[in-house]
């Protein structure tokens, strides 16, 4: 009986959420309000999509959702876009830039997110049926790009009437949809706010290749063509893992979970199931990984995943041009530039050299640092001080 009372307590134990494994001991912040979005829905491009790759893809939706209201005269438009993993509900990821006060008001501004190509959150992707084959794309689907997103981006706001945006912003993979929209579309777009990126460097490349080796080495994933009911979850699970060592910082991981035990009460030091001691009990660090994997394959689509780290990884608009003229020379926005101090898959050094870059190319730019041991995730998980900094 004692030991059946002791299993029941360690499951209770093992059911925490990845919120409680994440959060320190400390009083619960007040949470701002969500916004609702005002329309939420789907567009069509009415002809093919031509794609840097050299393919095109046939009736591409795009899925966005809109906050506030375009004025009279149509010059209050702000572009959000979403980073790896978002959608286009920018309202349940970032929901202090709309606080009172903050980036945004929705009494005044329409803000639109447009959640991108190859995404499983409503735009074309993987999954999404071939109009020319009349079978899903699965491994068929082709490389998309940063620039072929913001050029199907342009074709929405098109048809919505908006031709010019007053900001445009993003963090991580959004920030560079936001910085591409300067260079693509000069004329359209007033000020910039780019938040943790550069080109991605060689550890952040390196990293996205585990990713993908985790997903294409799950039996389940079949070469990409895998069934919907049985998707590749180990995979999937262990790509993200991986990613969120790129997304915390170590002094963060060393504060939260240290060299604890799994929270749940296994036992490092001992012994495995078999007596062994190759596996053995977890520490609270392992226990958190594994709860975010598998969280993770709860809400996203291995495919899918592998789509939009391409399109990070292949991101370089100084790829193939003679001169930086060439490209930042265009711009006539104002940008801004945020660097999170403990980044390290965009560290901050990279993005004020960056910024520098562009600066040099006669581009009005400002750089800002956000102090803060949250890495990577510091845009979304410290949103009031990214706020208070640009703000």
């Amino acid at each position: 009986m004692a030991k059946a009372a002791q299993e029941t307590e360690q499951a209770a134990k093992a059911t925490q959420t990845a919120e409680q494994m994440a959060q320190p001991a400390v009083p619960p912040k007040v949470r701002t309000p969500v916004p609702a979005p005002t329309y939420e829905g789907d567009y069509v491009l009415p002809e093919h999509l031509m794609l840097d790759c050299g393919r095109t893809l046939a009736g591409v939706t795009l899925h966005y959702a809109v906050y506030g209201r375009l004025n009279a005269k149509r010059d209050n438009a702000v572009l959000i876009c979403h980073a790896l993993t978002g959608s286009a509900l920018v309202g349940e990821w970032w929901p202090e830039v709309f606080a009172p006060g903050a980036l945004l008001s929705l009494e005044h501004d329409f803000v639109i997110c447009i959640n991108l190509i190859g995404s499983c959150y409503g735009s074309t992707g993987p999954a999404s049926v071939n109009p020319e084959t009349g079978e899903p794309y699965g491994a068929d689907f082709p490389l998309i790009s940063i620039r072929d997103n913001v050029r199907a981006q342009a074709k929405l706001l098109q048809s919505l009437g908006i031709r010019k945006l007053r900001l445009v912003m993003g963090g991580s993979l959004g920030g560079m949809q936001a910085l591409e929209w300067t260079i693509q579309h000069p004329e359209r777009v007033e000020k910039a706010l780019i938040v943790g990126v550069a080109p991605l460097g060689a550890m952040g490349l390196a990293l996205n290749h585990l990713q993908r080796e985790a997903i294409r080495h799950d039996p389940d994933w079949q070469n990409g063509n895998y069934l919907p009911q049985k998707p590749p979850r180990s995979g999937l699970s262990l790509a993200r893992q991986i990613a969120m060592l790129s997304y915390k910082s170590g002094p963060l991981f060393g504060e939260r979970f240290a060299r604890n035990p799994n929270r749940n009460g296994e036992d490092p030091w001992g012994l495995d199931d078999f007596g062994g001691g190759l596996i053995g009990g977890r520490f609270d660090i392992a226990g958190y990984l594994d709860e975010q994997g598998r969280r993770f394959v709860e809400r996203f689509e291995a495919n899918s995943y592998l789509a939009i780290l391409r399109t990070m990884d292949t991101w370089d608009p100084l790829r193939g041009v003679d001169s930086l003229d060439e490209v930042f020379g265009r711009i006539k926005a104002s940008l801004t530039f945020v660097g999170i101090s403990s980044d390290w898959l965009f560290p901050p050094a990279e993005v004020r050299r960056f910024a520098e870059t562009l600066r040099s190319a006669g581009v009005s730019v400002d750089y800002r640092e956000m102090v803060s041991d949250h890495g990577h995730d510091a845009f979304l998980a410290e949103q009031t001080d990214l706020v208070r900094l640009l703000r």
